[in-house]
């Protein structure tokens, strides 16, 4: 059962749970939001289809060995999870370049990462979340090299694994945000959500974006995407 509100992001509510001190409940709001919340909307049923989506792919995670934050899903928009100590930076995992690293770099998009790309980027709203080093890493987020490291490694082995998830409903993987937390004893785990609002989805055989990019630039209705997302994967879970 859900009592106090601890948190409220962009896209989740963050509630404690009377019943096990050491779980949380999200709930998945409807709310859309793009550029550091400089673009917002909200679409009904929005939130349902991220916790549904979600919940699939943690579930899917798991069986594969991977250890996630997620316990499982209570409602259309609710999910039980472990309570972690959230790192404060994200991890971007990119396969084809897409998004701010054309721009940063120049490159063109669909250019090709091999091996792919590991980025780091502080979360701080008021900063909009700047790209970091290692160095800054360690200072920002009081972690060790070798807890990084051991991130890093962990982002790899999800991303092996989600390519795989997406290629057998016709999607490629194009990029993706984690983000990870410390359990209280001390462990690093998987956390926060995978969905499509994290994640670049290309459809294999026609190109068209399948997630938030189609908020973010205007293309295409984000609840019909969404609801060809959560289709495929159940079809294929």
């Amino acid at each position: 059962m859900k009592a106090e509100l601890l948190y409220e992001g962009k896209a989740k509510q963050v509630y404690r749970d009377t019943e096990a001190p050491d779980r949380l409940i999200l709930a998945y709001k409807n709310d859309a939001t793009a550029f550091n919340g400089k673009k917002q909307a909200s679409f009904t049923g929005k939130g349902r289809l991220n916790n549904e989506i979600s919940a699939r792919i943690f579930a899917y995670l798991h069986e594969q060995g991977i250890e996630t934050h997620f316990i499982e899903k209570q409602n259309e928009t609710e999910q039980l999870v472990r309570q972690t100590e959230i790192i404060p930076f994200e991890v971007v995992v990119r396969n084809l370049a897409a998004g701010s690293i054309t721009r940063r770099l120049g490159l063109e998009e669909k250019t090709s990462f091999t091996p792919p790309i590991v980025e780091l980027f502080y979360k701080d709203d008021a900063l909009d979340d700047p790209l970091i080093n290692d160095q800054h890493a360690l200072l920002l987020a009081r972690i060790t090299e070798s807890e990084l490291r051991e991130i890093k490694e962990k982002a790899l082995t999800i991303n092996a694994a989600l390519q795989e998830l997406f290629l057998s409903i016709n999607l490629t993987l194009v990029d993706f945000k984690l983000e990870f937390g410390r359990l209280a004893s001390g462990c690093i785990i998987l956390a926060d959500e995978i969905s499509p609002d994290t994640c670049r989805l290309w459809d294999i055989d026609t190109q068209e974006k399948m997630d938030k990019d189609v908020f973010r630039q205007g293309t295409g209705d984000l609840l019909d995407v969404y609801n060809v997302i959560l289709q495929r994967l159940e079809d294929r879970i």
